[in-house]
């Protein structure tokens, strides 16, 4: 799902997933406790708020108060794209985390790295940014976690912070959080961050390849570009659709024409950001379909027609596989939080 909002990337939706198929649970059940669609599990970016809404429903059903603690564990090689092979490239931890500051919306816009340096000891400190809801401890547990992880990865050695701090309340047993960080934890802090000797962010990485992190650098910033590029462009065309469903489902040549652009054209950026002119169709349609529902006592009939459908019983349809309730369901599930 690739919207002008802020976004993270499908890999870290992946580890949230993966921590809670740990636990016994379903992919399809847990989204649908987070009012999600499964075929949102093929887009490339997610909202910040679906994410938010992900994390919630993995805490709520697995009852498990280290929820973010156990995910952030499960962070390795794979969960961070392309700036996964940036890091293990690179020549020391610090550095390391200097890459993750430039490349961070590679894998989400929900939060960034700030290293505060001391002529002894330093703290990284990490500054969520979230949407229109609250970000769930258990997101800002699993970052810190997921830091230790991955630092432990490139390292091929154990990794021990000085100190570890949260700016939320203690979740669940201190043992845990003494097990995963090495070090003494404090909350209801400032902010959240690590703090570490200085001799452990100098530590030189077993896998650095000077000419090897050039070339995962340049095709980072490649890829950073093309999505710093794409909110001006999916807005545009999100929007234009946005005002054109009620005539009907507009044609791609219709889009290609609006934004001077060929068809060819249109459809190589879109796949490129990982969509097709259908799949953001759908999007917008779903998109408005649900603020429709939650926010205004229109009748589901005239949504439908103003979403392009010609039968109210094919938008009931498509609302039911966009959030898998039924369009009543989920106005009077929204009516009651």
């Amino acid at each position: 799902m690739l919207t002008t909002e802020a976004s993270v990337s499908l890999s870290w939706v992946n580890t949230v997933l993966s921590a809670a198929q740990r636990q016994g649970l379903s992919v399809e059940p847990m989204l649908a406790h987070a009012g999600l669609s499964p075929s949102q599990l093929n887009e490339a970016r997610w909202p910040i708020d679906d994410i938010t809404r992900l994390w919630r429903a993995a805490a709520d059903l697995t009852s498990d108060p280290g929820f973010g603690l156990h995910a952030g564990q499960l962070v390795g090689p794979a969960s961070f794209n392309v700036v996964s092979f940036i890091l293990q490239s690179s020549s020391t931890l610090r550095e390391a985390i200097m890459v993750t500051q430039k490349f961070q919306r590679l894998i989400s816009d929900g939060g960034r790295f700030q290293l505060l340096e001391g002529p002894l000891q330093s703290w990284l400190i990490y500054h969520p940014q979230q949407g229109e809801l609250a970000f769930s401890p258990h997101q800002l547990e699993a970052v810190l976690a997921a830091v230790i992880s991955f630092s432990r990865w490139v390292l091929g050695q154990p990794v021990k912070p000085v100190r570890a701090q949260f700016s939320h309340a203690r979740l669940g047993p201190l043992a845990l959080y003494q097990e995963v960080f090495q070090a003494e934890v404090d909350f209801n802090q400032a902010f959240c961050g690590l703090q570490f000797d200085n001799a452990v962010l100098d530590l030189a990485l077993p896998q650095a390849d000077a000419q090897l992190a050039t070339l995962h650098r340049e095709y980072a910033a490649a890829r950073l570009a093309a999505l710093s590029h794409a909110p001006d462009f999916l807005g545009q065309l999100r929007h234009w659709l946005g005002a054109h469903l009620a005539q009907g489902v507009p044609e791609r040549q219709a889009a290609a024409q609006h934004l001077k652009l060929s068809e060819r054209v249109l459809a190589r950026r879109l796949q490129a950001l990982g969509l097709s002119y259908s799949q953001l169709v759908d999007q917008v349609r779903k998109d408005k379909a649900c603020q429709a529902v939650a926010d205004t006592d229109d009748a589901f009939a005239s949504i439908a027609q103003t979403l392009g459908f010609s039968e109210a019983s094919a938008f009931n349809r498509a609302f039911k596989r966009w959030t898998g309730h039924k369009p009543g369901d989920w106005r009077q599930r929204r009516g009651r939080e």
